[in-house]
């Protein structure tokens, strides 16, 4: 049977109509704050999908939260377009059928994992895989359902995560978000595991079907986590995270203008890798740019020598650790670098963080491993989850080449 189907634009939110309704990419994510229109829109597009042919599976962690969540939204978006004569609602088995073609949405929880392994669409193969609340999942549930998505079929295949965003600790952001996301875009491309990926971030300004009450419940939080998060649908800040200070953005407009340029180096070799630091400080302004690094294993002082040459373009000192004073006459005498050791000293790793936190930092899009360590470096933890003062000496390889850099700008500011 052919059906042709009207559907009034209107019913949709702008923003998804671009960027969702007719995306293939195999990974989608869709993040963001409250009441952005997340699940409302991906419930719009599951309907119009399964009458072209497509069978989904939706799943949540918890199979008793589904009913009175992305079921009812579903059921809400048939409600809306008016097709209610051409889909079977199944309540006890929590199926939507479509009956023009057989076309098949099932729902399923992760907590009932034999029917997760053995359930299928009553026609074809499940061509979509919808988590919705994704940050309640751990990964190894991702993996597990990506393996309902085999057999042959005419579409493309997809997986589609949306979430409200937690922290940034979050094997989420971890997998998806450090290599691809750039916080001043609303929406990117990229990849995963070398599949295609897209990642659309939405907030309450993005829904027109919200009321003004809606609207002053969203903007009055007075809770600063909250708010980042609910309201404006950033990535939470954990409290024992040490930098909050940072984004972000693509610099290559402005490196050009670049003019108090500055360095760090940190010897490494492996598993410590050898991490080299590029950046711009505008004091008046109090921002700091990082616009350029090196974060390599494995390499000889012969070998990082030219890397290190190829992105140094101004007469500033390189300053390094003077952990290892044999690396650093090397590389005076072997090199057209201008270097010297770090002065460090008691207290020097307090008063360096202290420095650069007292700027905005902004890290290009291409820095990956410097966006990296900056999401990732916190204070040690008691076991009853008391923040200690004392920075885990993990994840900080180019930070701290970042507070060598950094020395001769800082002397004297902290008392050290």
């Amino acid at each position: 049977m052919i059906a042709k189907i009207k559907v009034n634009k209107s019913l949709f939110n702008d923003i998804y109509i671009e960027h969702q309704l007719e995306n293939e990419a195999y990974y989608q994510i869709y993040f963001g704050g409250s009441s952005s229109g997340k699940s409302y829109s991906l419930a719009q597009r599951a309907i119009l999908d399964i009458m072209k042919g497509r069978n989904y599976l939706i799943t949540r962690k918890v199979k008793g939260t589904i009913r009175g969540s992305v079921f009812n939204e579903t059921r809400k978006a048939i409600i809306n377009f008016g097709l209610q004569d051409h889909f079977n609602i199944n309540k006890s088995d929590l199926t939507i059928t479509c009956t023009i073609n057989d076309g098949q949405i099932c729902f399923v929880g992760l907590d009932d994992v034999e029917k997760v392994k053995s359930i299928t669409p009553i026609k074809g193969v499940f061509t979509d895989i919808w988590i919705e609340e994704a940050t309640e999942i751990i990964q190894n549930d991702l993996k597990q359902l990506t393996k309902r998505l085999r057999g042959h079929s005419d579409f493309k295949k997809r997986i589609t995560l949306s979430f409200n965003p937690v922290y940034k600790t979050h094997w989420i952001y971890k997998a998806f978000f450090l290599d691809n996301w750039q916080d001043d875009k609303k929406f990117v491309k990229g990849k995963h595991e070398g599949q295609y990926l897209t990642i659309l971030k939405t907030i309450y300004t993005d829904n027109k079907f919200l009321d003004d009450e809606d609207i002053i419940n969203l903007t009055n939080e007075s809770d600063k986590y909250y708010y980042d998060v609910y309201t404006l649908g950033n990535w939470g800040v954990l409290g024992n995270l040490i930098f909050n200070n940072y984004r972000v953005e693509d610099l290559s407009d402005k490196i050009k203008q670049f003019d108090n340029i500055h360095y760090g180096l940190d010897w490494g070799f492996d598993p410590d890798p050898f991490a080299f630091i590029k950046f711009h400080v505008d004091n008046k302004r109090k921002k700091l740019y990082i616009f350029d690094e090196l974060c390599i294993n494995g390499l000889t002082n012969d070998e990082t020598i030219p890397l290190v040459e190829d992105k140094y373009d101004r007469d500033n000192i390189i300053v390094a650790d003077s952990a290892e004073p044999k690396s650093i006459k090397y590389y005076k005498y072997n090199s057209k670098l201008n270097i010297k050791g770090a002065k460090k000293g008691k207290g020097s790793i307090e008063s360096g963080i202290k420095f650069i936190r007292n700027y905005e930092v902004i890290i290009h899009t291409s820095c990956i491993n410097t966006k990296n360590e900056f999401s990732l470096y916190k204070y040690k933890e008691t076991k009853d989850g008391q923040v200690l003062p004392i920075p885990v000496d993990k994840d900080n390889h180019l930070i701290d080449a970042l507070r060598y850099g950094c020395e001769d700008l800082n002397r004297g500011k902290w008392g050290w």
